[in-house]
């Protein structure tokens, strides 16, 4: 998909129903995933299976050490899992390395530093961003058409950051540099999107802001998407389905009719119920 087709979806004026859909379905199956060993293991993915469809946008959600940030760390290939498989549109990608996954797939975490270069500006920062990417027939400068173009879609996040690309991306703001960070994590095109409670460092308007970006790009480009979160108003608000996971399992999937509706108090709910079966078992 080209810059100037991105740059008319995110504005609505393309539907993105009709564009093609490079993006992958993701299957896992059977993942167990062991830190350290002997009496000291910690088994954070117990056997766990799940499948996404093309195109999808799961919300990610349990308590600390459910096993969450560790399931997008092995799709990643951050993480070794000690057995299982992991699928990407169809591909075993369980041995591959991380930086040979890193091309398809695009990966937000939750600290607004992680990700840049904060002593770089934010040009020379997405810059880096799509010769990742390994976009063929870009020069590694920046001519007048290149910023341009990043002009172009710096000003499509709507915070005026286009009148500062020569501004060093750390003298920004923690909202306005993860708007950046999730740009610079989608500018090629990836066909997985990984955001790892990227809104949980930001001020609640920060936070706002750039989920509001996130549901723009996400949606109306259909990349698939996992979203951990500890926010329940946005597991409810945002994307198709929540899967909650506990002892590094998946123990409640609301899909299809079961996610029409929700609401972040029925999620807080089973929440506790299953603090409260951990502390009878």
């Amino acid at each position: 998909m080209g810059k100037n087709t991105i740059h008319a979806v995110m504005h609505g004026v393309v539907d993105s129903r009709s564009l093609p859909r490079p993006y992958a379905m993701i299957n896992i199956s059977t993942v167990s995933l062991t830190f350290g060993s002997g009496p000291t293991a910690v088994l954070a993915l117990d056997d766990l299976s799940l499948r996404v469809q093309s195109g999808t946008w799961v919300s990610v959600i349990g308590s600390n050490g459910s096993g969450k940030s560790t399931l997008l760390g092995a799709i990643a290939g951050a993480l070794r899992i000690n057995r299982g498989r992991i699928e990407i549109d169809g591909k075993d990608v369980t041995g591959m390395r991380e930086h040979r996954r890193a091309g398809s797939i695009g990966r937000v975490f939750q600290n607004p530093f992680a990700g840049t270069a904060p002593t770089m500006t934010v040009a020379e920062n997405l810059r880096l961003a799509e010769l990742r990417g390994g976009k063929r027939g870009l020069q590694v400068g920046l001519d007048g058409v290149g910023r341009r173009r990043l002009n172009e879609l710096v000003a499509d996040l709507g915070m005026g950051l286009e009148n500062r690309l020569d501004t060093p991306i750390g003298l920004l703001s923690g909202g306005q540099r993860q708007a950046l960070t999730l740009l610079m994590a989608t500018l090629c095109t990836p066909a997985v999107l990984l955001l790892d409670e990227h809104t949980a460092a930001l001020d609640p308007a920060s936070a706002d802001s750039v989920m509001e970006l996130t549901r723009r790009i996400v949606q109306r480009s259909r990349i698939t998407t996992l979203m951990v979160t500890h926010d329940m108003e946005y597991a409810a608000r945002f994307g198709d389905r929540v899967v909650m996971m506990h002892l590094g399992r998946v123990a409640r999937d609301w899909d299809g009719p079961d996610r029409d509706g929700l609401a972040p108090d029925v999620l807080s709910a089973a929440f506790a119920e299953l603090r409260q079966h951990r502390q009878q078992s």
